[in-house]
């Protein structure tokens, strides 16, 4: 693995400009960044400065939500944006169910039918469409793709340098078949993306922002990084966290306490 990367989620108040030139000034070589603040920010002048600091975009999330109506265009032109930052790793956020519907398998089936169709304009531009499973407790409004098994399931018909999985110690810690799934995505060269985030208890109100960072809550991190270790995985250890409490401190203090948890639990 190459080490660690900033995932942006993180340090979700830091401002773009102060997150890159710290994690410069910190040795950090890595950020994984999100569309919304991308955008914002300009796209180009995003890329640019990332370069400009010598560090290298992980991934960019999010594409999926496979649930809405315009979701071709919208993962097109998310397509396009993580080719500009020079990232190969887009991350695919799946969707809940569409308006009032219980068809959960056929949500799964409409994944499945949409990445189909992004998978071309995705190999043009050199992107690989990351699926990353959700928590069970997310099905319903923000990811049908529940487990690791999913998620390799849904990517099995198309070409691995096209569509991979993303392993996310939050999601999938729960789950006893995990440690097979993360063996067979190695084997089939589906692992693109590898991601830190504890499980801290009790959940706040909501459940969505109960991310710890490594070390702090009930995952056994290190577990999982022998795991993908094994695989011979070649990518970042992004360090993902959603807690508002986490948010609410400066950047540069939640940065050197990530890479702790980081060397801690994986390095």
């Amino acid at each position: 693995m190459k080490g660690f990367s900033l995932n942006q989620a993180t340090t979700k108040r830091w401002p773009l400009d102060d997150l890159v030139a710290g994690c410069a000034a910190a040795g950090v070589e890595a950020v994984g960044l999100w569309r919304e603040e991308v955008t914002e920010y300009g796209t180009e002048k995003a890329a640019a400065l990332v370069r400009d600091a010598g560090l290298t975009v992980s991934s960019l999330c999010r594409g999926g939500f496979f649930h809405e109506a315009h979701w071709y265009d919208e993962n097109r032109r998310a397509i396009d944006q993580a080719a500009a930052l020079g990232t190969d790793t887009l991350v695919l956020v799946s969707g809940g169910l569409p308006g009032t519907s219980r068809d959960i398998d056929g949500a799964r089936r409409h994944v499945g039918d949409a990445i189909g169709a992004l998978v071309p304009d995705a190999l043009a531009a050199g992107v690989r469409l990351a699926i990353e499973p959700l928590h069970p407790m997310f099905c319903s409004d923000r990811c049908v793709v529940a487990t690791l098994d999913q998620a390799l399931e849904l990517a099995g018909p198309y070409p691995p340098e096209a569509v991979g999985v993303v392993i996310d110690t939050y999601h999938l810690w729960w789950d006893d078949r995990v440690w097979d799934g993360i063996a067979r995505a190695g084997r089939e060269g589906r692992l693109a993306s590898f991601q830190l985030a504890d499980w801290i208890t009790p959940l706040p109100s909501g459940v969505l922002l109960g991310r710890g960072l490594p070390g702090t809550g009930s995952v056994d991190m290190r577990r999982f990084a022998r795991a993908v270790r094994e695989t011979g995985y070649a990518g970042y250890v992004e360090v993902e966290v959603f807690h508002e409490e986490v948010w609410s401190r400066p950047g540069p203090d939640v940065l050197a306490e990530a890479i702790a948890g980081y060397e801690a639990t994986v390095a």
